[in-house]
């Protein structure tokens, strides 16, 4: 691996990306920008496309009237390298010599977890009924939405079975820097703290009427 190829953690990219558009969340860099109309967002676009050939280094794009957003990650290590960084840098520059203005829309990962016995069992259910697809993740064989939009389903074992609880919680995956302060905003909203023990990795909440709610940190 060279050394522009070393993987980087959001703890490695902290110092780098303060005070531009970019957060680190799963793997990526985002960002997101407001300009003055859709031509102005092209012209951005062009920008960066120009730079991104130069570096060989390309982004994800969404584009819409007024607003453009970017996501920079290295496929060929899954993750943020020192290229994205440096893609990160050039992009923020042009933003800000261009008049685009960052906006604060902060990633989000959403997956559902669904605690089983067996889950070879109950998997080929729930992959026909969503229309998913199989792919290998942490926790073993998951199902992923071959669009790419739509939350990751993962199966959760249980030692033994859960009747008294909901067997299926959502798992919510926000910026590091933005978790204490979105677990806050989930109590506010009548929430209970069930567990903290493992923050800042991931918390544990339910509503008034027990569904559970993780909101988790990623490690990338």
């Amino acid at each position: 691996m060279t050394r522009s190829a070393v993987l980087l953690a959001p703890h490695d990219t902290a110092s780098q990306i303060a005070g531009s558009a970019f957060v680190h969340l799963d793997g990526a860099l985002f960002a997101s920008y407001t300009t003055a109309d859709f031509g102005s967002a092209v012209r951005l676009l062009d920008g960066v496309a120009i730079i991104a050939d130069g570096l060989d280094h390309h982004p994800e794009v969404r584009l819409g009237y007024g607003r453009i957003s970017f996501k920079l990650s290295s496929h060929d290590v899954n993750g943020v390298t020192k290229r994205d960084l440096l893609l990160a840098a050039r992009i923020q520059e042009l933003a800000d010599n261009s008049g685009a203005r960052p906006v604060r829309v902060p990633p989000t990962r959403y997956d559902i977890a669904i605690d089983c016995s067996d889950a070879d069992a109950i998997r080929p259910f729930w992959r026909a009924g969503l229309g998913y697809e199989e792919a290998i993740g942490i926790g073993g064989i998951e199902l992923v939405d071959p669009r790419g939009l739509a939350p990751r389903v993962w199966f959760q074992h249980m030692g033994i079975a859960r009747n008294a609880r909901n067997r299926i919680h959502l798992d919510v995956y926000v910026p590091t820097e933005d978790a204490d302060a979105r677990v806050e905003a989930v109590v506010l909203a009548g929430g209970t703290l069930l567990t903290g023990e493992h923050a800042p990795e991931w918390w544990v909440l339910a509503d008034v009427e027990g569904n559970e709610i993780c909101i988790c940190t990623a490690p990338q």
